[in-house]
């Protein structure tokens, strides 16, 4: 008797299975591969805007955020230390803001979208310290020409309240304004760039 040969049909069946089959294990195994690709749900986190509720910040008064694993100071400025911004122009090292640390929006004597609130990251520009908020006129540690501002323990580095570098001190540049903008008059959203939503 002649040996007959396979059936075409099944050889197909079994040819497209297989490789269905298989097909699918090799997504089911890549799967892992791509998803650590993305970034974890902390690392999103750690670079998710902020926002900040300023409703309860009174003149002279501080709030820390923290954006980016960095402190985030907002800072309310009554009309007196608005004024002493340009008291102390001729002490600084770039009064006019002329070096990009701040967004085109903020590049103005003040150093912010609204005048009364500073944005700031809380960041010496010389080694990476934390700065001390100073607000008080004239202490004796500081001299009698200190308007108030910001003061790096860590080496003697000095800012004013618009975070303004004095000269002659080791920081290099002006503290660092971040992207925000305001979603209402009480509600800041650091991390996204634009003067209002």
């Amino acid at each position: 008797m002649a040996e007959q040969g396979a059936d075409p049909t099944r050889r197909r069946f079994l040819t497209a299975t297989a490789s269905a089959v298989g097909g699918a294990g090799v997504a089911v195994g890549a799967i892992p591969f791509i998803l650590s690709m993305q970034p974890s749900a902390r690392a999103q986190a750690a670079g998710a805007p902020v926002e900040a509720d300023i409703s309860k910040l009174e003149d002279g008064q501080l709030l820390i955020f923290e954006w980016r694993g960095q402190p985030v100071w907002i800072v309310r400025r009554g009309s007196e230390s608005l004024a002493s911004l340009r008291a102390v122009e001729e002490k600084l090292a770039d009064p006019e803001s002329e070096r990009q640390q701040q967004p085109d929006y903020a590049r103005n004597d003040h150093r912010s979208i609204n005048p009364e609130v500073m944005v700031l990251v809380g960041i010496c520009t010389h080694l990476g310290c934390s700065p001390k908020y100073r607000p008080e006129l004239a202490p004796a540690d500081l001299g009698a020409d200190w308007q108030g501002g910001f003061f790096c323990p860590c080496h003697g580095s000095k800012f004013d309240l618009a975070g303004r570098v004095y000269a002659g001190v080791p920081a290099p540049t002006n503290l660092v304004v971040p992207p925000h903008k305001y979603l209402s008059d009480t509600r800041i959203l650091i991390g996204v760039d634009g003067e209002t939503a």
